[in-house]
């Protein structure tokens, strides 16, 4: 950004990439959490264990997809930066590539949802 001032806004596109991923956990963590119920601690129904297991579950994929997702979306980043600094007429495509980066953290959401629909406890 010293050499080239110009690409200084367009780093940023990298920045609300991975703040769309810490969104997409902060949503699946309020759904998951709307999923919980109180119970007595000492009757667990075959309804309860699932429920539970499907949440873990879900919130381990949606965390591992947004890792690498933010883990993709830095190193796309950090090369359309420099790229674009090198040859400006490259952003628009390495642009394409780091939406489909992002893109990840999204299906991770979707399967997270899809996986924790049938959880409901104390049934």
């Amino acid at each position: 950004a010293v050499k080239e001032p110009r690409i200084r806004t367009k780093n940023l596109i990298s920045v609300i990439f991975c703040e769309a991923v810490a969104i997409y956990g902060i949503i699946l963590s309020i759904i998951f959490s709307g999923k919980m119920e109180d119970g007595d601690g000492t009757n667990f129904t075959d309804t309860d264990w699932y429920s539970g297991f499907a949440l873990f579950n879900g919130g381990l994929t949606v965390g591992g997809c947004n890792l690498v997702c933010g883990i993709c979306v830095g190193i796309v980043g950090a090369a359309c930066a420099l790229a674009d600094a090198q040859r400006p007429e490259l952003f628009v495509k390495i642009l394409v590539v780091e939406i489909f980066g992002s893109a990840l953290g999204l299906f991770g959401v979707i399967i997270g949802i899809v996986m924790t629909t049938q959880a409901k406890f104390g049934g």
